[in-house]
């Protein structure tokens, strides 16, 4: 039987409520990484297909959101536009760039896992610049279940949900996003590369300009280096500091 479109919203808003829910429970260490990549696999395919039956009855996603959907909206909004999202994720990548092959700021993997972890990180770097977006998430979902603590896994599956978040209009995935970016600046606070993400995300989300500028101060402090400081260039620049 076919549903309503309401229905239709209402079991994207239960799914991306569930997607919350075990984000929120890997936090505090009651869900593994590994367990949390197949919760958002399984969640974040079964939004899709809903989505797509929706467009099937021309009815926007997005319309006439349920009050579940109004409960639990965030403060985070979504970016204006997919198609800067997107570029930007291309442009932030090749200037940041990887870091030495399977290092992790603040732990040290056993060589084995080291050297899955450069694989991972090196088919990711290409599914990005191929723009296949999920296929990269995918391989740096499995850099964190081999090492929760890689802080370039940790930026990189952050922006990606944000920009999923900005292209589907959801501010369940945004705030993802936004929450994984928090624990890689947690891990890494001088880090130039992850503050510049975390500066951006705040420089393209209303109400958010205080924290936006606070990153780029910190990350000016930080010597970037010259690719990073083209990317921050209109951000410093709207936000005064250059």
């Amino acid at each position: 039987m076919r549903l309503e479109p309401a229905q239709l919203r209402d079991e994207i808003a239960l799914r991306e409520a569930s997607l919350a829910d075990a984000a929120h429970e890997r936090d505090l260490g009651e869900l593994s990484v590994n367990d949390f990549a197949q919760i958002e696999a399984r969640e974040l395919a079964a939004i899709l297909k809903v989505r797509t039956e929706l467009e099937t009855l021309h009815v926007p996603a997005s319309a006439a959101p349920s009050p579940l959907r109004r409960l639990r909206k965030k403060r985070w909004l979504a970016l204006a536009g997919v198609c800067f999202a997107l570029a930007l994720g291309v442009v932030l990548y090749a200037s940041i760039g990887p870091r030495q092959a399977g290092n992790s700021i603040t732990g040290a993997p056993t060589l084995g896992r080291a050297q899955e972890i450069t694989q991972l990180l090196t088919e990711a770097e290409a599914d990005v610049a191929n723009g296949d977006p999920v296929a990269a998430l995918s391989a740096y979902r499995q850099v964190l279940a081999l090492d929760s603590r890689n802080v370039e896994a940790l930026t990189q599956t952050g922006w990606l949900d944000f920009s999923a978040g900005s292209a589907s209009h959801s501010a369940v995935l945004v705030a993802l996003g936004v929450r994984t970016l928090e624990r890689a600046v947690a891990l890494a606070p001088k880090d130039a590369g992850t503050r510049l993400y975390y500066g951006v995300v705040a420089a393209s989300t209303p109400g958010n300009s205080a924290l936006a500028t606070t990153q780029f101060q910190i990350f000016l402090g930080l010597s970037p280096s010259p690719g990073q400081l083209a990317v921050a260039a209109p951000f410093l620049k709207k936000l005064g500091l250059r």
